[in-house]
């Protein structure tokens, strides 16, 4: 599963911080054809991003590529059950993704429209968020 392979001693335990308005960055489909698009902001766990990659990849079988466009770099902490309050903060117990509206989740190609966004759907019911499928929107130049 996704987690960080280092982090530094004072960074492991982090606050839970807030999701203020809308992403600014990674909002675009950059490197494949098609994407899915944050619609809420929250947190996605590891489990659910390895879900739905394991989702698209068993759909999309040999064909196209995937993108996961975010990495579970936040801990989250929890202390065991039955514990008393106080003794610290807890043990790290898994990883997310902050994700805020707007955000590209993951990116696939190669597939067709229909299955492409097929691919997605099943992706998307792996998410604890809402979401939307993206397409690429190529920039019109000189020609």
């Amino acid at each position: 599963m996704l987690m960080p392979k280092r982090v530094m001693r004072g960074r492991l335990k982090q606050m839970r911080g807030r999701m203020k308005g809308k992403e600014s960055r990674g909002t675009e489909v950059a490197f494949g054809e098609y994407g899915l698009q944050a619609l809420e902001p929250g947190w996605v766990t590891a489990r659910q991003i390895e879900a739905a990659r394991r989702a698209l990849v068993r759909y999309m079988k040999r064909r196209g590529k995937i993108w996961i466009r975010i990495f579970p770099d936040k801990s989250v902490t929890k202390k065991p059950a039955e514990t008393r309050m106080g003794k610290g903060k807890g043990a790290v117990d898994h990883w997310v993704a902050v994700v805020r509206p707007g955000r590209i989740l993951v990116e696939i190609s190669g597939l067709p429209h229909e299955a492409a966004r097929e691919a997605m759907r099943l992706a998307a019911h792996k998410l604890a968020i809402k979401t939307k499928f993206a397409e690429r929107v190529d920039a019109v130049g000189g020609e």
